[in-house]
Formats: structure tokens, C-alpha cells, sequence
């Protein structure tokens, strides 16, 4: 295996060329993801604002701006994405600060995380996954180019990702900041920075998440449930309970799109958190099916964009988006069916709400950029010489061995 490259033997003109599948597969998810949207909204809708596409059109609107965003990131050189990455952190953080301050946050069941803009609401912890993973590519790009250097250290990286994940948490979202905590953990692991590293990290980071836990009685009360399901079946446990029934109701073929779904008014919400709950019912077992397909076609054509992108920062970058939709996807739909407990992350392209939208849309951008050599041609000389490979650090890291 020591004789194992990366690095792509192809010329880089070559790499100009789309990533067909992963396009594909991101249409067919966002197209799924409006209709299910639909599915799950449009009797709620109708029933408190009398009109069962506005939570349609909402989605559609943020598709447009997000559409942007993704054609912005598809088609400019990496080099400029990296140039503007020091102005995306400093909005960033401007956002989440301003989840605390009066006159800009909006609260929601005693939590913070969204700012008020002109025409609609925004969560920028949402920006924070986007924005940390381009700051830690760019930064282990960086790392891997000063081998020589003796003021070599991740401890830059340590700091700025314990401060967005910290701002997240004090916003009272702790699901969102613990994934991505985790996604970070990830991103130093593939990158081939050494694992004693992880060490202090974990002495540090474990016992405070579970102090945050602990502090939250409400926390407490959703671990709780999971283990002891049958005595929070009223409670806690009241969405999970509704879920499970929508998916039993589902079957193999479902009961069609528009067909009753009567166990969906019985999930609050459902059109956000639980939004897979009301496309499993109407689609069944097949419509599952075909989700995990094209989820896993996605997953597998950005993993294979990362090890075949001719820039760290792409690649980097490619693998940290995949892993925040893949496995956020996964986790949605481990709560939905009860493997683990509660919690309020959205499923990418199918909740309710514009930001995560946005953001992924962009997330998506870059990684067709990163498919299609994530440079332009007057790069192409200077990424040949200066580059002995795409992920080369993964490869000298003994991390190929590792996945």
C-alpha cells in the first residue's frame, strides 16, 4: 500500500469535465425534498394561513438564493473562494453574535438561534458548518505545506473551531454544535494531523458536553426517554411514538401522495424534524429505498470528487461538506425511527426552512467545483508544480489505510 497515490494521472485539463452523478443526485434529492415538503405542510398550511404552498413557496424562494450561491461556488477558482474565506468567517461570526443581542435575535422555545434579517429569518449556525469546514481545509492546506517549518500547529484551528462551537451551543443549540464538533473531529483525522492531538481535545471536550447535558433538565429528560420509552410515550417520547406509527402506516408501496397520511396531523411539526416520517408514509419502503439510493450515489461520487480534486483546499473541503450532509442526513433519520434520542437537526433538502437550504446549496457548489479540478486554467501550471497530489496528506497520514 506504501506505493499508493492520490494523485490523479490524468492531466488537470482533463478534471474540467462536471461530476454527472453528483449533479444528478442533488436535483433528485432538492426535487424529492420540495415534494415531501408538500406532502407534510400542505394541510397545516391550509388550515392556519389558509394557503397550502406558502411553506412551498418559502422553500422555493430560498432554493433561488441558494442557486446562487451554488453556481457562485461551482464556477470560481478555489483561489478566490479562499481570498473572500477571512470575510465569509467574519460574517459568520458577526451572525452568531448577534443571536444575543435583542433587537436582531428571534426566540423559540427558549432558544436563540435565529437573526432577523429584511425579508426573512436566518440561522447562522447553519453558515457556521460551511464557513468552519472552508476555514479548516484552507488551514490544513496550509499545515501540510509547512512540513518543514518548526511554528507548525494546529492549536489556530483548536481555537476558532472551540469558538463557533461554542457560540452554537450558547445559543442553546446543542445538537447542531455537537455535530459539528464531530464533522471538525473528522476533518483533523482525515487530514492526517496527529492523533495525539485528539487527546487533550477529548479530556477537555467530553466532561463539558456532559455538564451541558446534565445543566438541561430537558436534555436529561430525552435521554431518558430513549431508554425508558415506554414511560415518556406522552411526553417526550409523543413525536417519535407518531413517526414510528406514519412509517408502519407506510408499508411497502405507502399510501400515495394525498391518499389520507392521517397519522402525519398527529406529529407536530412534522414538517421540519420529521419531515422523513411523512414522505416514508406516503411513498413506503420504495420511496425509502430510492432516498437511500440517491443519497448514497451522492455520498460516494463527493467522496470520489475529494480523492481525485488536485487541490488540499477542494479536496478538503469536498470530504467536510459530503460528511455534514451525509451524515446529518443519517442522523435525522435515526431520530425519526427512534435509534437515537431527539434532537433538532434538520434533514438536509426536505425540512422546512431557508437557511439550511442556502447553505446547502452552497455546500453543494463547491463540491462540483471541487469534481471539476477546482481551478482555473492560469492556475493549472502553478497547482501542477506546487501540488504532489490531491489529499497527499491523507496518503502520507496512513489515513487510507485507516478508512
Amino acid at each position: 500500500m506504501s506505493g499508493y497515490t492520490f494523485y490523479p494521472d490524468k492531466p488537470l485539463s482533463q478534471y474540467k469535465k462536471s461530476d454527472t452523478g453528483l449533479i444528478v443526485s442533488i436535483i433528485l434529492m432538492w426535487g424529492i425534498g420540495i415534494g415531501a415538503l408538500y406532502v407534510c405542510s400542505a394541510a397545516y398550511c391550509s388550515k392556519v394561513f389558509g394557503d397550502e404552498f406558502l411553506l412551498v413557496r418559502r422553500q422555493l424562494f430560498a432554493s433561488a438564493v441558494g442557486l446562487a450561491g451554488l453556481l457562485f461556488f461551482a464556477f470560481a477558482p478555489l483561489s478566490k473562494v479562499r481570498k473572500i474565506l477571512p470575510l465569509v468567517m467574519l460574517v459568520c461570526v458577526v451572525l452568531l453574535l448577534a443571536t444575543f443581542v435583542p433587537a436582531f435575535n428571534e426566540e423559540r422555545n427558549g432558544a436563540k438561534r435565529w437573526v432577523k434579517l429584511p425579508f426573512f429569518r436566518f440561522q447562522p449556525s447553519e453558515l457556521a458548518k460551511f464557513a468552519l469546514v472552508l476555514y479548516l481545509a484552507n488551514f490544513f492546506d496550509k499545515y501540510q505545506k509547512e512540513r518543514d517549518s518548526d511554528e507548525r500547529s494546529v492549536f489556530p484551528a483548536v481555537v476558532v473551531m472551540t469558538l463557533f462551537v461554542s457560540l452554537i451551543f450558547a445559543e442553546k443549540d446543542f445538537s447542531t454544535g455537537l455535530f459539528l464538533f464531530l464533522i471538525c473531529l473528522l476533518l483533523f483525522f482525515v487530514s492526517g494531523i496527529k492523533t495525539l492531538w485528539l487527546i487533550p481535545m477529548a479530556a477537555i471536550g467530553l466532561p463539558a458536553l456532559a455538564m451541558m447535558i446534565v445543566w438541561e433538565p430537558y436534555r436529561m429528560e430525552r435521554i431518558a426517554g430513549y431508554l425508558h420509552p415506554e414511560q415518556f410515550s406522552q411526553g417526550v417520547n409523543y413525536q417519535t411514538n407518531a413517526s414510528l406509527r406514519a412509517i408502519g402506516a407506510g408499508g411497502f408501496w405507502g399510501q400515495g401522495i394525498g391518499n389520507g397520511l392521517t397519522k402525519l396531523n398527529s406529529i407536530p411539526e412534522v414538517q421540519a424534524d420529521y419531515i422523513f416520517a411523512g414522505w416514508t408514509e406516503a411513498m413506503g419502503f420504495v420511496g425509502v429505498a430510492l432516498y437511500f439510493v440517491i443519497l448514497c450515489v451522492f455520498a460516494w461520487r463527493a467522496f470520489k470528487s475529494a480523492f481525485v480534486c488536485p487541490d488540499r483546499f477542494g479536496a478538503i473541503g469536498t470530504f467536510g461538506c459530503m460528511a455534514i450532509i451525509f451524515f446529518q442526513s443519517l442522523a435525522n433519520v435515526s431520530v425519526v425511527c427512534g435509534a437515537i434520542p431527539s434532537t433538532g437537526i434538520p434533514l438536509p433538502f426536505f425540512s422546512a426552512g431557508g437557511s439550511s437550504m442556502i447553505v446547502t446549496l452552497c455546500m453543494c457548489g463547491f463540491m462540483i467545483n471541487a469534481a471539476r479540478g477546482g481551478c482555473d486554467s492560469s492556475e493549472e501550471t502553478e497547482n501542477d508544480e506546487s501540488d504532489d497530489g490531491a489529499l497527499e496528506v491523507l496518503n502520507e497520514a496512513g489515513v487510507y489505510e485507516r478508512l
